[in-house]
């Protein structure tokens, strides 16, 4: 039995794209954020919307920095 080499599941093309989509998103979930906090009164936030808005930024951002290593031959 010969042993398969490693593959991507994406197209290593895809990299860069990926990357700046995904840090695009990421950063516009961000200022979402941000500008929240800003606007909102304490006594109108919520700590729910305000983990949620941060989990999915955070992802968003993780995968975008994965891409742009990868895209740029920083193989992680």
């Amino acid at each position: 039995m010969t042993a398969k080499p490693i593959a991507s599941p994406i197209p290593v093309a895809m990299y860069p794209t990926l990357s700046v989509f995904t840090l695009a998103i990421g950063l516009v979930i961000t200022a979402f954020f941000f500008i929240y906090e800003a606007t909102s009164s304490r006594k109108n936030r919520s700590l729910g919307m305000e983990l949620t808005t941060a989990a999915v930024a955070s992802v968003f951002l993780g995968f975008g920095s994965l891409f742009l290593l990868l895209a740029s031959g920083v193989y992680v």
